[in-house]
This record gives structure tokens, sequence and C-alpha cells, in this order.
């Protein structure tokens, strides 16, 4: 009786283990993919069509600034695997060893990003970017504010629109702003040019409303301001929502930029990095993010997806002769500390 009472206990046991063993294959967790971001910068359903496709959950977070991205990431306080920065920035970090480089391999969809992306000077071998949406920064303005022609930087500083000027809260743009307007390169090099456009900045504070980031778009649609300077994708869906609004780039010229998604450096997700960078150049996803942001693509087949009047649109795709005195940021590790400076002054002034 005794070795039988054993005989089903250790049964018993043998199938309460089991048991438990298939539980807890069952409840594993799933492999974890952390995408850092700007805000309204993707359709999130294109998250959850990743996650479903590859079984792996996304964190995803987002930032406002490229500043505020580098600090982030520089400080150790997060452990991203995928972002998603501007040319610039992505050059810097590239010169600080911030990034991995891509095995394009495992991104064959690479193959569909337009050559005039490739082999840009912030990553001239294509090694540690792959490009994700392209734009400039002009002037939103609403036509029934603003009755006069809209062509210049120099109209942001014009006194009759004095609390209805919305600038943007980045320190490279607005500083870019001011240096364009008089006449200088946003790339600028020259402390005394830094300098005047500080004074300008500081100049035209008491005309500005506020200095913002995304809630430009509403507020804008609104009717809040006459005059923004905003990313052209923006523009591209404010247009949208409110007919009265319009976008020009200024005739000094502006910024020419490109958003790129890298993959920083340490990751223990490499592999689902690139599967992600890869899923984000599907032909279908590509068209989807560009459709639903409002955003220009470098991408050959999601741009042949677009309706005819986006691709019309000089907003979204502006000609050569738009273009003609736009520039593309560089890193200017050398002068940067000077940049924050002028900033820093301009946004304690008063």
């Amino acid at each position: 009786m005794m070795k039988k009472a054993f005989k089903i206990f250790g049964l018993f046991f043998s199938v309460i283990m089991v048991v438990g063993i298939l539980a807890g294959c069952g409840s594993a967790p799933k492999a974890q993919l952390k995408v850092y971001n700007w805000g309204d910068y993707i359709d999130e359903t294109v998250i959850e069509e990743f996650e479903k496709k590859y079984n792996i959950d996304v964190i995803y977070d987002t930032f406002a600034t490229n500043e505020e991205m580098y600090v982030k990431v520089k400080g150790g306080g997060a452990d991203y695997d995928v972002a998603i920065p501007s040319d610039y920035m992505i050059e810097r970090m590239i010169k600080e060893g911030m990034l991995e480089k891509i095995d394009f391999s495992n991104v064959p969809n690479y193959k569909y990003i337009d050559e005039r992306f490739k082999n840009l000077p912030y990553d001239p071998n294509n090694e540690y970017s792959v490009p994700y949406m392209w734009g400039t920064v002009g002037i939103l303005y609403n036509k029934k504010m603003v009755k006069e022609p809209v062509d210049s930087w120099k109209i942001l500083w014009d006194e009759k629109y004095k609390k209805q000027i919305f600038m943007l809260d980045s320190s490279r743009d607005s500083i870019g702003v001011a240096l364009k307007m008089l006449g200088y390169s946003l790339n600028t090099r020259n402390i005394d040019e830094l300098e005047q456009a500080k004074e300008a900045l500081i100049r035209q504070k008491p005309l500005v409303l506020s200095y913002v980031g995304d809630e430009v778009k509403d507020a804008m649609i609104s009717g809040q301001a006459a005059l923004a300077v905003v990313w052209s994708g923006d523009a591209v869906y404010t247009k949208r929502e409110n007919p009265d609004l319009e976008y020009v780039i200024p005739k000094e010229g502006s910024n020419l930029w490109v958003d790129a998604m890298v993959i920083l450096k340490g990751t223990k997700n490499k592999k689902a990095a690139e599967q992600f960078i890869n899923f984000m150049c599907e032909p279908e996803i590509a068209f989807r993010n560009a459709d639903y942001i409002g955003y220009s693509t470098p991408h050959t087949e999601a741009k042949k997806m677009l309706d005819p009047e986006i691709l019309n649109d000089r907003t979204a795709y502006p000609t050569d002769e738009d273009l003609k005195n736009c520039e593309v940021f560089e890193a200017l590790s050398d002068v940067i500390k000077e940049y924050d400076r002028v900033w820093t002054e301009v946004k304690a002034a008063r």
C-alpha cells in the first residue's frame, strides 16, 4: 500500500510539474523593442501590425526636439533600441560613437529609398541610418489675418503682428530663422553673426505669442495666431484642416532636413531593430505613415501611392526653385556650445 501511495503521489507530482512547465512556457515574456520618435510622427496602427507580425512588444516614447532626445540618450537614462533623429544630430551621434552600424542584409527594403537621400553628408557611406521623412521649415500663415505677401522671414519681426506669432521651441530652428533673415548661413561658425541672430531674436521676443512644438498645429487650425514657424509636414496637416492657412519657404532660404532611423549603441535587440526598420520601409507601411502624418517620403514606391493632390502640393514636395537657398543642418560640434549659449540667453531675456 505504501509503494502504491508513493507511485500515485509521484504521478500526481509529475503531472503538476508538466502543467507548471507548460504554463510557464505560455507566459514567457515576449521580446521588447524600445523606439524613440518625434511626437505625432507615425500611424500607430503600424506599430500594432509590427507587434503581431514579429511577436515583439514595442515600447514607444516621443520627444519634442533633437536636443531633448540627445540629452536623454547621452545621459544613459534610457535604453532605447531605435531612434529617429534629424540629419545634424545623426552626424553628431556618429562622431560620438552613439550609434550601431546597420547590417543592411537585414534591411532589404532599403532598395526603395530614393538615391537623392543616400550618401548625404551626415552619413556619407550609408552605414548608420535609413531615411524616414524629409521636409523644410517655413512660415505657416492665416490668409484672413495676413493680407500682405508672405515671402520673407522679416515678416516675423513686423510690429503689427505683435503676439500673433508662434516660433519653434527649438534652438537650431529658431536661430536658423534669424540667421537666414539676416542673410547668413544657418550653419555659421562666425560668433559675430550668432550674436546678431541672438539680438534679433531678443528684439523679436515681445512679438512672440509662444515658443511651441507639436501644439502649434491645433493652435493655427483654431486661429490663435496669424503666423507660425513650422515644419512642412505640420503645414500639410493644418492646411487640410483649415483652408485659410498657407505655407511658404521664404526667399532667403531655409532648412532642408531629413529624419532617419538609427540603432542606438549597445542595443541588445539589434536584429529586432533591423526588422523594425525594414518593416517601416515596406511600401504599404511607408505609404501609410506618409499619408497619415503628412510629411514627405523618401520612399520611391510609397510616393507612387500618394494622392496626386499631395504630390502637386509644393508644401510637401517643393520645386528645385523653392529649395535653391535651402541648407541641410550640419552638426557644428566645434561651436554647438555657442548655439546653446545664444538660445539660453534668448529664452532668459525679458
